[in-house]
């Protein structure tokens, strides 16, 4: 449900961009952003990185084109909010706080959240977005570069790789445990 809730500002913002306006693409993602953060602060749960980023992120654009340049196209959009959630990744690297890791604290008990490898697989997780996202930004790229290409393979290169980075969410936690558990058994 969780990574649901993450990626849902984005699902929309990308389903809207084919049948609505950048404007309102981007308004609409950032209500829904700032919404599950709204959600998960009632609840008690720390506000996120990536969640209070992606709606600045999505507001910011969306301002921008209200208030400055209206005839921003689709495409620089779409870069801009590619360059905005990459800029947020990395920045949660830097910072030494992986965006993984605020969710993945919040569903695991006290004593696993203590051990090292539980840090270093969150290291890894949000490595696999930064990897995505740099994709997603590269299709982007890509269409400028080769405008005959189809739209849809933008679209398809970007589910992709969203798609291909949450289930490398789902898959890896598990597959850590199952080794470590492996590991454990053998000495």
């Amino acid at each position: 449900m969780t990574l649901f809730l993450i990626v849902l500002p984005f699902a929309v913002f990308t389903l809207l961009m084919t049948v609505a306006s950048s404007v309102t693409s981007l308004f609409s993602a950032a209500a829904m952003a700032s919404i599950i953060v709204l959600h998960d602060l009632i609840a008690g749960r720390s506000l996120k990185m990536l969640g209070a980023g992606s709606a600045m992120t999505f507001l910011t654009i969306g301002c921008y084109i209200v208030l400055v340049d209206q005839h921003v196209s689709t495409l620089s959009v779409r870069i801009a909010v590619d360059v905005g959630v990459l800029t947020i990744g990395l920045l949660s690297i830097i910072m030494r706080a992986p965006f993984t890791l605020q969710y993945a604290i919040e569903i695991v008990d006290a004593e696993t959240a203590r051990l090292p490898s539980f840090r270093r697989v969150n290291y890894i997780l949000t490595s696999a977005w930064i990897g995505a996202f740099a994709l997603m930004l590269a299709a982007n790229m890509l269409m400028i570069y080769v405008p005959s290409l189809p739209l849809w393979v933008g679209l398809a290169i970007a589910f992709a790789a969203r798609s291909s980075a949450a289930y490398f969410t789902q898959w890896y936690p598990q597959h850590h445990r199952a080794r470590m558990t492996r590991d454990a058994t053998v000495i």
